[in-house]
């Protein structure tokens, strides 16, 4: 089959529901995305994500023909990640082991923005370690928008999508996300 790289995503749902062998343009397109937002959802180990990857796109296989096209795929397959990632938790019972802080700088970027003295925009930037820290601390209700937003760069209607939330809410929960973050972030850093 030709090159399919510049096909849109609908347009590879469409083909792969008559082909199969145009699926493997969705899990090429996908995979990095996927393993690296399980990885940020506390899946550490490299074999699990693997496993939690497979199981994401067997649901997608079979289920691609109930997809809405009224949707992104991005955001329906994003959803798909999410819902694996917590049955992956459920059936082992056990708890999320934290966020790989891969992109720091960007949040420490928009955490820094919104502090108001300089001496707390340098603290702030020099402490990936207590970020790290504060979000293994967040709740999920804010950690998932937060990560979702500034680590996987997804605007605000396909959070709502994913999380199956308000976009309203997106907003807030991103908001009071950021502030509970750097109140967890201040007592982390003055103990380092």
């Amino acid at each position: 089959m030709e090159s399919l790289s510049h096909y849109s995503d609908a347009e590879i749902v469409a083909l792969s529901l008559a082909h199969t062998s145009a699926f493997s343009e969705i899990v090429m397109r996908y995979e990095a995305k996927l393993i690296r937002y399980v990885r940020r959802l506390g899946v550490k180990n490299s074999e699990d994500q693997e496993d939690v990857l497979q199981e994401i796109f067997i649901k997608v296989y079979k289920n691609l023909n109930g997809f809405d096209a009224t949707f992104s795929f991005s955001s329906w397959i994003y959803r798909i990640a999410h819902n694996e990632a917590i049955s992956f938790y459920r059936k082992r019972k056990v708890r999320p082991e934290g966020h790989q802080i891969a992109d720091s700088e960007e949040i420490l970027g928009w955490l820094a923005a919104d502090s108001q003295s300089p001496e707390r925009v340098f603290d702030v930037a020099v402490s990936v370690v207590a970020l790290t820290r504060a979000l293994e601390q967040l709740e999920p209700k804010y950690s998932d928008p937060v990560l979702l937003r500034y680590f996987e760069h997804k605007e605000y209607e396909e959070i709502s999508d994913i999380l199956k939330i308000p976009v309203g809410s997106v907003g807030t929960l991103i908001h009071r996300g950021k502030k509970r973050l750097l109140e967890l972030i201040e007592p982390a850093h003055i103990s380092i």
